[in-house]
């Protein structure tokens, strides 16, 4: 059995249709505020579920049960719920969820994290490394996944990517490269380590099979859309500023996140991409896709 936690996120549901797909019996970790609709999604898929919350050590012990496998891409990034923050979810109940996995005698475990040149004091990036940490101190056989920036993410309206209104914000120059890569390979890459002798106790950086500058995305989605894109600059120093006077740690690592994206993220991918026997979708293959829908 492989237990997914953060089963109703967009990574979480992904891995899981990909496991399902394969036949893999899978347990979803799911809260009793998750949208019932995604909740439905997941059933339809054959995704055993388990009603817990990664701040409850007891329901993670009930999770792990007979568990083999424990995949954790939970975050409250995006889901932030009443009681939530990165120091309660994302940082201590991380270290819950391992624990409760070596208790339970989970084998693996596999977590989503973020680049390592991700690396400021802002209460995200804390919690990330530490979790890392306690990942290869379990002494389960562990795989760390370190995704650069997610295309469904970073070129989305959410962030001021809004290709179909032609509009876009940079944060920075938008002249520094980045390896941006799809939810979806980052799912592909999860479900691979599972069986590949590469990842066992294997800290692997991913991004996409091109390193591309902001600037540079946007000309390849005018070019897709065919219409000009106005585009806005928010200044690494107005960043600085919004990060050290953010009162919230989810504010205080937007910020951050946003710092690090103005600096750049290029990880060559070509070694990986060949021990993995892996595809990965190139931006501008997203970006004719993104046009097309």
């Amino acid at each position: 059995m492989i237990l997914v936690a953060g089963a109703t996120g967009f990574l979480g549901r992904e891995i899981c249709r990909r496991l399902s797909k394969e036949g893999r019996p899978t347990r979803g970790l799911v809260r009793l505020s998750s949208d019932p609709a995604i909740v439905a999604d997941l059933e339809s898929l054959g995704v055993d579920l388990v009603r817990g919350d990664l701040r409850d050590r007891d329901s993670l012990a009930v999770a792990c049960r007979s568990a083999a496998t424990v995949i954790s891409t939970a975050t409250t990034t995006r889901s932030r719920q009443p009681g939530d923050s990165i120091e309660a979810t994302d940082q201590q109940g991380q270290l819950n969820l391992v624990d409760a996995a070596v208790d339970a005698g989970v084998s693996r475990y596999i977590y989503v994290s973020y680049s390592e040149h991700i690396n400021g004091s802002d209460a995200l990036t804390v919690a990330k490394r530490s979790v890392e940490r306690r990942v290869r101190e379990s002494g389960m056989t562990y795989t760390i996944a370190r995704p650069s920036c997610f295309m469904e993410m970073w070129l989305s309206p959410a962030l001021g990517f809004d290709h179909r209104n032609g509009k876009a914000t940079v944060y920075g120059s938008g002249e520094h490269k980045l390896s941006w890569i799809s939810l979806g390979d980052v799912a592909q890459f999860v479900v691979r380590a599972l069986d590949d002798a590469h990842a066992a106790n294997a800290t692997v950086e991913l991004g996409g099979p091109d390193a591309l500058s902001p600037l540079e995305v946007i000309r390849i989605f005018e070019q897709a859309s065919g219409r000009p894109f106005t585009v806005e600059h928010v200044s690494e120093a107005a960043l600085r500023a919004q990060r050290d006077s953010a009162t919230d740690s989810l504010q205080q690592a937007f910020a951050s996140l946003m710092l690090s994206v103005a600096a750049g993220d290029d990880i060559p991918m070509t070694d990986t991409l060949r021990t993995y026997g892996l595809h990965f979708t190139a931006v501008r293959e997203y970006a004719r896709h993104a046009v097309a829908s």
